[in-house]
């Protein structure tokens, strides 16, 4: 897999974590717990398109 598309697949992957935790926090019952867990993912692959970009 060359660098551009897992760059590319890594972007793909931040915005459907933030999907979910928008989605996430519209609704009522959900755990903030799990919320939590899915912005710390998202946070990672943030860092990770970061460091790939910067290399």
């Amino acid at each position: 897999m060359s660098l551009s598309s897992h760059l590319e697949e890594l972007r793909r992957k931040h915005e459907n974590l933030k999907a979910e935790v928008e989605e996430a926090q519209r609704s009522p019952g959900y755990d903030q717990y799990a919320i939590s867990d899915l912005k710390k993912q998202k946070l990672k692959v943030k860092e990770e398109i970061f460091r790939l970009s910067a290399a």
